[in-house]
């Protein structure tokens, strides 16, 4: 296949650093406060042997593969996509596929910036120590106060991808990898400080690893396996294009099948260890856990760190790893449109500066559907925020992932495949993923797209 040895848009250093980054991509504000309340309510150590299963099975094979076709292209989704498809001899439809990676991200991070930007006004209240005796009454006063001022939410969304175009506007190796070296170990680094002080402080660390991590085969059902599927999928931001992009930047010497099983390894580490974090201080506290949705974090959190010793500190803490967790995800999603606006010919600052004001203005209506225009149904009954991310994480994130496994399981030579992941085509492991991708992969993809469109009651 005639193409660049090396991307033109740069290289990471080293595996280690695509490793920082694809990890910063996938670990994103879900990790933090979704999954730990998944496992608690799903058989603790029983779901987190499911969900390991359907990571084997599905997530795993479908990261390898968009790696694969990101270091195949070295360019932006779109035009690795048109030039793989062109090398292999098959349709130049296949383009599509990159069209729809970018066109996900771009979609998704329109209304994340919005939740990022919450992360950011928290943040500054942490700092001035505003959660201080703060009470049931106070704390839902502060996030209904944030949501439903128009200025507010605009204006936290407006720095929130302004912050994302400043990282991304300056190159992969200065602006991508210099944050995610500084924001990656520290977001780990505050992690562990958490559990630590959960462990020596709380007196409710035994109370929360046995609520995370003690089996319960009762709780365990056929809708068990569909969220355990479900989870492993959407937590590695696969069929976004940010994987792939990254991947383009990945060096040839460095092995594709490690590199991944590392991102999968620490993605999950994060989530527990958050979990780990969150429910003995939480538990301390006498609070009930919640959903572990957005209300574990902004409304209840608040209250728990205005009560308990070390609160201002844990709770600056705590929100800096929120943020940290939204801007490396965030610019994983603003890189791959960046990156095929560059490619036509245009500077890295018009092409990042194009695409951030177009994120930036599909999600003004996402931040005012939570206040002037949430009156305003669209066809489903959903209001504007709630559409745009089933649009996107229902229909084309399910989609996206489905057409990348079909596209490099049985569109691509085997010669070509096993030459990228630098492996013999008769290799055991490589037939072993090569199956999973073609049959596995795909049949679980299916089962999560039937599944979120409530065909089996999810």
């Amino acid at each position: 296949m005639a193409k660049a040895q090396r991307s033109e848009h740069g290289e990471w250093s080293s595996g280690l650093m695509f490793v920082l980054a694809a990890t910063g991509s996938a670990v994103g504000l879900g990790n933090l406060w979704r999954f730990p309340y998944q496992v608690a309510q799903n058989g603790g150590a029983a779901f987190v042997f499911i969900y390991l299963l359907c990571i084997m099975l599905v997530g795993l094979p479908i990261i390898v593969a968009e790696i694969t076709l990101g270091r195949r292209g070295k360019q932006s989704p779109i035009n690795s996509l048109r030039s793989i498809a062109m090398a292999e001899g098959v349709s130049r439809y296949w383009t599509l596929l990159g069209w729809l990676g970018v066109a996900s991200g771009v979609l998704i991070l329109s209304f994340y910036s919005v939740v990022g930007g919450w992360t950011l006004y928290y943040t500054a209240q942490a700092f001035t120590g505003a959660f201080q005796g703060m009470g049931v009454e106070a704390a839902s006063e502060m996030f209904g106060g944030l949501t439903a001022s128009p200025w507010a939410v605009v204006l936290w969304h407006t720095l929130f991808m302004l912050l994302l175009f400043g990282i991304v506007v300056v190159g992969v190796r200065d602006g991508i990898q210099r944050t995610v070296t500084l924001l990656m170990p520290m977001l780990l680094v505050i992690l562990v400080l958490l559990v630590g002080y959960g462990m020596a402080a709380s007196g409710s660390f035994n109370e929360a690893a046995l609520f995370l991590f003690q089996p319960d085969y009762t709780a365990v059902t056929p809708d068990t396996f569909l969220t355990a599927l479900g989870q492993a999928f959407f937590t590695l931001s696969l069929g976004l294009g940010a994987i792939m992009v990254y991947g383009a930047y990945l060096p040839q010497n460095e092995s594709i099948p490690n590199s991944a099983a590392w991102i999968v390894g620490m993605d999950t580490a994060t989530a527990l260890l958050a979990g780990l974090a969150i429910f003995p201080i939480v538990f301390a506290a006498g609070m009930d856990a919640g959903s572990g949705g957005p209300g574990l974090v902004f409304k209840t959190l608040p209250i728990v760190f205005g009560e308990i010793p070390f609160g201002v500190i844990l709770a600056i803490l705590f929100y800096i790893l929120l943020a940290a967790a939204a801007i490396t995800s965030g610019v994983s999603l603003l890189e791959p449109a960046t990156a095929y606006l560059t490619e036509k010919g245009g500077s890295r600052l018009v092409g990042a500066g194009s695409v951030a004001l177009v994120i930036w203005l599909l999600g003004i209506p996402a931040a005012l559907s939570q206040n002037i225009w949430s009156d305003l149904k669209l066809p489903g009954g959903q209001g504007i925020f709630g559409t745009m991310e089933f649009v996107s994480t229902t229909i084309m994130l399910p989609l996206g992932g489905l057409l990348i496994a079909l596209f490099s399981g049985w569109f691509m030579r085997s010669a070509s495949l096993a030459k990228e992941l630098g492996v013999n085509p008769g290799n055991t492991l490589y037939l072993l993923w090569l199956f999973a991708v073609r049959f596995i992969a795909p049949l679980g993809v299916i089962l999560i797209f039937l599944n979120s469109l409530g065909v089996f009651g999810g």
